[in-house]
C-alpha cells in the first residue's frame, strides 16, 4: 500500500510513556529518567532482550500463535500471531518481518518465493498489527507514535516476539536461521540480529541509523512527528529512541560471522539517503562486512515491478548461500 492510499492516518497527541518502561506517568523530570533509562538500557541491552521461549505454542492450520514476553496494555496485542510457510521439516527458516501498517496478507509472496528456494518461513505480525490491532487504532498507532516510552516498548516487544519465534523454529528442528525484514521491519530484525546468537543471515530491505531521524524527517511519519515535535527536537528522538535503533548496536556483530545484505533506494523520501549512507559509513569503521544492492527507486517503488523482482532475486541468492550449511 502507497503512502497516499492509506486510510485511518491520525495525529495523536504526544506522551511521555515513562510507566512504559518503568517509571511513572507522573515523573516530575522526565527528560532526567529518559536520559538515565537509555544510558542503562544500551549499556545492558543484552538483558533488556532477554527471553525464553513462550510455554504456549500452538500451530493451528499454518497459523502460530504464542503469548508475547511483554504484557502492554492491550491483550489483543499480547497474543503474537505469525504465518508458517513450510518448505521441509528440518534445515534452514526466515522469520519475515513486514514493513509498518502491513496488512495480514502482505509479504505472502516473499514467504512463497523463499519456499521455492527449499528456505521455511515465518511472518510474524508486528506488535498492533492485523490480528494483534487493538480497538479504536485500526491502523499500528503504537508501534511508532508520539507516545515515547509506548513506542520503546513496542519495538522492544517486536524483538522478543521474534526471538521466540526463532525459539519455535529451533524446536520444530530448524537449525539455519535467518531473518529478513522491510522498512521498521528492517530496524527490528537488524536489533534482533545484533542480539540473536541463533540468527546466521539477515537480509534488510531498507536502512537507516536512528528511528528518531526516521520518524523526524521522513515523510510516512509526518503524522507522528507532528505531535513530537511539539516537546521534542530531532536530537532529543534520536537519543531517546536508541536504544531501539540499529545504529548504537553495529559492533556487536564484529566477530560473529553473521552475512549481512542491506537492499536500499536511492530516491526513498522515507530512509532519506543521508542516514542511509551515514549507517554503511559506520559498518566498516566497526569491522563488519555487508553485502550491498542500491536501486533507482523510492520507499514504496521498491515493492513494485520491476525493482521487486530485483530484490527478490537478490536476497533469495542471499539467503539461499548463506542458510545453505
Amino acid at each position: 500500500m502507497r503512502w497516499a492510499q492509506e486510510p485511518n492516518r491520525r495525529t495523536l497527541p504526544f506522551a511521555w510513556g515513562l510507566e512504559h518502561i518503568g517509571g511513572t506517568s507522573n515523573e516530575p523530570d522526565p527528560r532526567g529518567y529518559l536520559d538515565r533509562f537509555v544510558e542503562h538500557t544500551l549499556a545492558h541491552s543484552e538483558a533488556w532482550y532477554a527471553t525464553g521461549p513462550a510455554e504456549d505454542y500452538s500451530l493451528i492450520d499454518d497459523v502460530l500463535t504464542f503469548s508475547s514476553a511483554v504484557q502492554s496494555p492491550w491483550p489483543e496485542n499480547n497474543r503474537v500471531h505469525a504465518q508458517f510457510f513450510q518448505a521441509r521439516h528440518t534445515g534452514p527458516a526466515v522469520v519475515v518481518l513486514a514493513q509498518w501498517n502491513s496488512r495480514w496478507e502482505e509479504q505472502t509472496d516473499v514467504c512463497r518465493w523463499l519456499n521455492k528456494l527449499g528456505i521455511t518461513a515465518v511472518k510474524m505480525s508486528l506488535p498492533y498489527h492485523d490480528r494483534r490491532a487493538v480497538p479504536g487504532h485500526p491502523r499500528a498507532d503504537h508501534l511508532v507514535g508520539p507516545n515515547v516510552g509506548l513506542t520503546l516498548q513496542a519495538n522492544r516487544q517486536a524483538v522478543l516476539d521474534v526471538r521466540r519465534t526463532l525459539r519455535w523454529l529451533e524446536q520444530r528442528g530448524y537449525d539455519r536461521l535467518g531473518v529478513l525484514g522491510t522498512s521498521i521491519g528492517s530496524s527490528i530484525a537488524f536489533v534482533t540480529m545484533c542480539h540473536e546468537p541463533a540468527i546466521r543471515a539477515g537480509a534488510f530491505l531498507h536502512v537507516a541509523t536512528y528511528c528518531g531521524d526516521v520518524v523526524a524527517s521522513g515523510l510516512t511519519t509526518m503524522n507522528v512527528w507532528e505531535s513530537l515535535q511539539s516537546k521534542l527536537s530531532q536530537e532529543d528522538i534520536r537519543r531517546y529512541w536508541s536504544p531501539v535503533s540499529p545504529f548504537p548496536y553495529i559492533p556487536k556483530l564484529l566477530g560473529t560471522g553473521k552475512k549481512i545484505l542491506a537492499i536500499t533506494g536511492r530516491y526513498d523520501p522515507t530512509f532519506w539517503p543521508e542516514f542511509t549512507n551515514a549507517f554503511f559509513d559506520e559498518v566498516p569503521r566497526s569491522g563488519v562486512e555487508v553485502e550491498r544492492l542500491s536501486l533507482p527507486c523510492g520507499h514504496y517503488s521498491m515493492g513494485v515491478v520491476p525493482f521487486k523482482w530485483a530484490v527478490g532475486a537478490r536476497f533469495g541468492r542471499f539467503l539461499f548461500q548463506s542458510l545453505a550449511s
